[in-house]
């Protein structure tokens, strides 16, 4: 079991998001001057270990994150951490992928020998009934007691899991939700040297499409045309979808010719996909879908990117997918 040691020597990494947005003349966006506003409030305030400020350039509302940024936020965590002998990452991050980031990082940063804590808040520091100033002098306290190494979302005075953790309302308290998924897959005893978080990864392209009623081959088609190495598909119930197509389990079977990795998430809150309790499941199955088990949506997007950016082979991945790796 890891040991939790107390935070001595923090980086405070800072994305943008609505924890430090200013009034701008098209609504609230991300500001620069947010280290000064940090070191007025928390002057006095007991208990804060030390930090350092960094501002990830060019701020930006986490509506505009990409895969991309992901790799600028995983090299800074590396810095901080391996070059700068920090022992606690605090990443501020607005909440609307707020969860997607927390959920690639832990890909991202597995075997690093530091704690991660992403938060943000719901409304700007400074303003009315503003949760910002709670919620980073809670993480920043966090840390200082100590937390494991490895990536945590602390929010309205909660520690939550980032690979099972979603954003469910827009607006008040406790946006973030540890939703009630399947766990017990079977634990990766080794993983390939290419995933230890040193490598340097490539982003990739990822397709999520909701499956619906009526659904076809067409829609499919064209995401498969799109040049995604990686397809989630949003399945009903346990994890089941069109099976009487041929033209659609065609696709998906030509998908898995062509190296793209095809995997199947539920869209219920709860439980997860078991691909051979139906027969419409155990068809998808058949023609090479394989099990994202009880994976959101946040985290089978970070895991897919993780693994197929850092040039596991197709067949490798289908495997590690399945598979519970941190």
């Amino acid at each position: 079991m890891t040991t939790a040691h107390p935070a001595r020597n923090i980086m405070v990494l800072y994305t943008g998001g609505t924890i430090g947005m200013q009034a701008s003349a098209n609504g609230l966006a991300p500001a620069s001057g947010f280290e000064q506003r940090m070191r007025e409030r928390l002057a006095g305030v007991a208990d804060i270990p030390d930090w350092q400020f960094r501002e990830l350039l060019p701020l930006i509302d986490s509506a505009n994150m990409t895969p991309q940024y992901w790799q600028r936020l995983r090299e800074a965590v590396i810095d901080a951490v391996d070059n700068q002998g920090s022992d606690g990452v605090l990443i501020l991050h607005g909440t609307d992928t707020l969860a997607y980031s927390a959920a690639a990082m832990t890909y991202q940063l597995l075997g690093l020998r530091a704690p991660v804590l992403f938060t943000g808040s719901m409304l700007p520091a400074g303003v009315a009934d503003s949760d910002a100033w709670d919620n980073l002098t809670g993480a920043l306290h966090a840390l200082g007691h100590g937390q494991a190494p490895g990536v945590q979302l602390y929010f309205h005075g909660e520690l939550l899991d980032p690979l099972r953790t979603a954003k469910v309302r827009s607006y008040g308290r406790h946006p973030f939700v540890t939703l009630k998924r399947n766990a017990g897959a079977t634990k990766a005893s080794q993983l390939p040297a290419a995933l230890d978080y040193r490598h340097p990864r490539q982003p990739v392209t990822v397709a999520v499409l909701p499956l619906v009623p009526g659904f076809g081959a067409p829609l499919l088609q064209a995401a498969l045309d799109s040049g995604a190495q990686g397809l989630i598909l949003e399945c009903f119930g346990s994890g089941t979808g069109p099976a009487d197509n041929p033209a659609f389990l065609a696709a998906l079977g030509q998908a898995q010719a062509n190296g793209v990795v095809v995997v199947a998430i539920t869209q219920c809150h709860e439980g997860g996909v078991e691909l051979d309790v139906y027969e419409a499941g155990s068809r998808l199955r058949q023609v090479g879908v394989v099990s994202g088990g009880g994976m959101t949506r946040e985290a089978a997007f970070g895991k897919l990117q993780w693994l197929l950016g850092s040039g596991v082979p197709a067949n490798e991945v289908r495997r590690l997918v399945e598979l519970e790796l941190p």
